[in-house]
Parts: structure tokens; sequence; C-alpha cells
């Protein structure tokens, strides 16, 4: 459930915006707050199988976009050659000058955010 949650999360953080509202707060409810079934049925006056389809859709969505348009993958991808270049940063630091490194992990750090 816990490897579930964090997929969902981070396809959620990249695409949550493309989801219906109802899907979009049904998502955090369930994800994010930890609420069951039941209880988002209830504070929806929708049924339990309302809230699961709806939940379903969302997943089937988000999954969808990310098999067109792969931003998440891409965003691990980038993350690990970031940390590569600080690696090498750290490697390379002390036969480079100090302004030399400091304009490197400057660039690093950017291209982390």
């Amino acid at each position: 459930m816990l490897e579930r949650t964090i997929k969902i999360g981070n396809l959620f953080d990249f695409y949550g915006d493309l989801l219906t509202d109802k899907q979009q707060q049904i998502v955090k409810l369930y994800f994010y707050h930890d609420l069951s079934l039941g209880e988002i049925a209830e504070e929806y006056e929708i049924s339990r199988q309302a809230v699961y389809d709806n939940l379903k859709r969302a997943e089937e969505a988000l999954e969808d976009y990310e098999a067109n348009l792969s931003l998440v993958k891409r965003h691990k991808e980038m993350q690990e050659q970031v940390d590569n270049l600080k690696e090498m940063i750290n490697k390379i630091s002390e036969q480079i000058s100090k302004e030399e490194l400091r304009i490197l992990q400057e660039i690093a750090d950017k291209l982390a955010d």
C-alpha cells in the first residue's frame, strides 16, 4: 500500500490538476489524509462504490498521463543526473578554484529545483 501511495503521490504532483475537481478531492482525502472509502462516501454523501470508482478512474488517468508524457520518469532521471553531477563536483572540488566550485554548485542546485 505504501508503494502505491508514493506512486500516486508522485503522479498527482505532476498531473493532479488535470483531474476533475471531485477526483482531486477524493485522491487527496484517500491518499494524503488517509480517509477510508466509507469516510469519503459519508463526507460527499455518495456510495462507497462511487468513491472507489472515482479513485479508480483518477488512478487510471494519472497512469495514462504518465504513459503519454513521462514527466515523472524524466524528473527522476534528471534528479539522478544532478546527484551524479554533485558527486563529480565533490570529487574535483580540491582541483578547481573556490569561484569555479561555487559556480558549479550553484548550477547543480538550480538544476535540482
